[in-house]
């Protein structure tokens, strides 16, 4: 299981593995992957750089990469607390009563609350690319498309090469044009932000549109499927849902278990693609958190950044309910192959083999 992307990024597999745990992303990196660590969680770029030093010291010199998010439409600049002034009173007496039906307890006192993910800010993301050119990293991705030019051109110059998300063949030509080294082709089945095109049809559409490497994202959690995405004409895989799943996960995000228990009881219909979540189209994992808002009453979820900080109380307030039914995360369809907690490595030697198999399988179609 061997491409030009594995000597390009000094992997011995071409399977490129998304998660907001440093645990994984080390994981991942260690047997044999590149573990790419979402930034987006951290307000504090200093709080990043100290993630990432333990990232250098716990990946056993393999490489890793990183993840930021900037839209390409400026969001609304400000601190929290600035932004909040702007988020309608309609909306927040929604959240409030819905989180009262649902029966979601107050936070503990003890529990420090999260503030809302402000990574998404031009101001935020622009440090969070600061902080992590500092470390030995071999890439940049953007979960939102094409970052701007000069953040391109900031990774050039450091040697790193920059990928970008893109949901549409017009939009990974936009992206190479910027300058962008790899498209990551995001399926609709994808966790988090993703497009309205299916992986099946997206990707050879992307590859036949633009003269770079493409990772395909979307659908991904098998050997079998990784070895129909290199078919279809991908470089590689990009994977994120699976590594939800995992006992390193629970390392990083010790409070877990109840959105994990929930991943293992979800089958491929468990998802919904709402904006609920950030303000963008999102898939999430489905709940009685994401039916309340389908409700007719309920209001049109807000642009990014708002809706975030909107929901981000509840988002603690539901993470530490520790009730399966009432998570609220980013999943893709492929959770319904998760049927229970695993290590990194296991998953990353069973996508080998499967990968084998399934060309020792195909091998046998010839005439």
């Amino acid at each position: 299981m061997r491409t030009e992307l594995c000597e390009t990024l000094g992997i011995e597999y071409p399977i490129v593995g998304f998660t907001p745990s440093e645990h994984v992303a080390a994981a991942i990196s260690k047997a044999g992957g590149l573990g790419v660590l979402g930034c987006v969680r951290f307000n504090d770029a200093a709080e990043l750089d100290a993630v990432l030093d333990w990232m250098d010291a716990n990946t056993g010199g393999r490489p890793y990469g990183v993840d930021i998010v900037m839209p390409a439409k400026i969001p609304t600049e400000g601190t929290q607390v600035d932004i909040e002034k702007l988020i309608p009173e309609e909306h927040k007496a929604f959240v409030e009563r819905t989180l009262r039906e649902l029966g979601v307890p107050e936070l503990p006192r003890n529990v420090e609350e999260r503030a809302g993910v402000l990574g998404w800010l031009h101001s935020v993301a622009r440090s969070h690319v600061e902080v992590a050119l500092k470390h030995p990293i071999k890439l940049i991705a953007n979960a939102l498309g094409s970052p701007p030019v000069d953040v391109i051109e900031q990774a050039h110059s450091h040697g790193v090469p920059v990928a970008a998300l893109a949901g549409k063949a017009e939009h990974a030509a936009r992206h190479v044009a910027n300058g962008v080294d790899f498209i990551v082709a995001q399926g609709y089945e994808a966790g988090g932000h993703t497009g309205e095109i299916g992986s099946m049809v997206l990707l050879p559409e992307i590859v036949d549109a633009i003269d770079a490497p493409v990772l395909a994202a979307g659908g991904i959690g098998s050997g079998r499927q990784a070895a129909a995405a290199l078919a279809l004409g991908a470089s590689g895989v990009w994977m994120g849902s699976t590594w939800l799943a995992t006992r390193e996960y629970l390392e990083t995000m010790p409070s877990s278990a109840a959105m994990q228990s929930a991943l293992i009881d979800a089958t491929s219909s468990d998802t919904v693609r709402t904006r609920i979540y950030t303000g963008k189209p999102a898939r999430l994992l489905k709940t009685r958190w994401t039916e309340a808002w389908e409700i007719p009453e309920a209001p049109k979820p807000l642009p990014m950044p708002l809706q975030n900080i909107l929901v981000s109380h509840a988002h603690n307030r539901l993470h530490e309910a520790n009730d399966p039914q009432l998570v609220s995360m980013p999943a893709g369809q492929i959770i319904g192959r998760i049927k229970e907690i695993r290590p990194v490595a296991d998953i990353m030697t069973e996508l080998v083999e499967g990968y084998e198999q399934a060309l020792a399988r195909l091998d046998k179609t010839r005439g």
